[in-house]
């Protein structure tokens, strides 16, 4: 993990009010205030957003949001924009989880269309990949990986330029809150993977710098073995990023 700061995430999906969101961020801040080498981001629904950048100040959190839509305005009920979520403190989204994929059966260049307009209004993105159970069971993760890293980056890959900042995270779907864990030796052989291919993707130098998180239920309990792997960068953490003590224990994983 040379030169790579470490990065814990919590994606809160659909859960917490305003009221339970500002607790848990306070006592985040109050769980790392010694803390000075990882980087700790929070990603609240979009009815949140305001009122934790509020709660973080002038902490070491960043503010993401879970979804965005590609165009800045227009006649798209239901949707946010890129521009909307920097009037809300954001710096990061999340794109591409898949949760959005599956349920809302979004594609890959649909997921392009996104990072490019996040890129556009300022967002880091953090575009998301990974294989369903049946997937890996049939030797198809590399394939599937593969696919959607180049149709998700399309634009990127296009210029072979990668936005600066921009996080990649494997989340393995058949561990996405099941409880199952991919082993680390299985999250490291994946990050491998793509880290590889963004190096053939890009350049040396992108491939060394960008981070690539592992999400599909971290818990306290197996985040040092996989913080251990070289191509980990980090977590995007579900379940357990929604109590405080477990999140913080997450963000103090090297720490006593």
């Amino acid at each position: 993990m040379t030169g790579r700061m470490p990065l814990i995430a919590g994606n809160w999906k659909m859960n917490l009010d305003i009221d339970e969101s500002v607790k848990l961020v306070d006592a985040t801040i109050a769980g790392m205030q010694d803390l000075a080498d990882v980087d700790v981001l929070v990603a609240p629904p979009f009815t949140a957003l305001s009122a934790v950048r509020q709660a973080i100040g002038n902490s070491r959190i960043f503010l993401a949001a879970q979804n965005m839509y590609s165009e800045i305005s227009g006649a798209f009920t239901g949707e946010i924009s890129g521009k909307m979520l920097r009037e809300a403190g954001c710096t990061h989204v999340i794109l591409g989880h898949s949760e959005r994929r599956s349920i809302f059966k979004e594609t890959s260049e649909m997921i392009d269309l996104k990072v490019k307009a996040a890129v556009i209004m300022g967002l880091i993105p953090i575009v998301c990949v990974g294989e369903t159970l049946e997937e890996r069971e049939a030797g198809r993760t590399f394939d599937v990986l593969q696919h959607q890293l180049e149709g998700s980056l399309k634009n990127f890959a296009k210029d072979r330029t990668m936005a600066p900042g921009t996080i990649l995270a494997y989340e393995p779907v058949w561990a996405i809150g099941t409880g199952r864990t991919a082993s680390p030796g299985q999250a490291q052989e994946s990050h491998e993977f793509i880290r590889k291919w963004v190096g053939k993707s890009f350049d040396s130098e992108t491939e060394d710098r960008v981070r690539i998180l592992y999400g599909g239920s971290v818990k306290p309990e197996n985040i040092v073995d996989l913080m251990a792997e070289p191509d980990i960068d980090g977590a995007l953490v579900g379940g357990a990023s929604l109590e405080a003590d477990s999140f913080v224990k997450l963000i103090r994983f090297g720490k006593k």
